[in-house]
């Protein structure tokens, strides 16, 4: 999977977009207790997520693969614009 679209919320869920236009969901809250995810239990530092196409990454050097992502991730849609595209 790529990663089009990445919108962290409020709640330590980032709303996600795929290259192939599937829309979803993943939980970054059960990472929280591991050290390499610690900072991130601060909302600003959550919020400072970034988008590397194959991977995500916070300013901490926190970062998950994209590859984890689609593992784990709830499929909530598809952006019909991605599709067509």
């Amino acid at each position: 999977m790529r990663i089009a679209e990445l919108h962290p919320q409020s709640d330590w869920v980032l709303s996600i977009v795929a290259e192939d236009g599937r829309v979803g969901i993943f939980d970054v809250s059960p990472y929280l207790e591991y050290e390499a995810f610690e900072a991130l239990r601060d909302h600003e530092e959550f919020m400072k997520v970034s988008n590397g196409g194959y991977f995500i990454e916070w300013e901490c050097g926190a970062d998950l693969s994209a590859d984890t992502i689609e593992a784990r991730w709830q499929v909530v849609g598809e952006d019909a614009e991605r599709i067509t595209a």
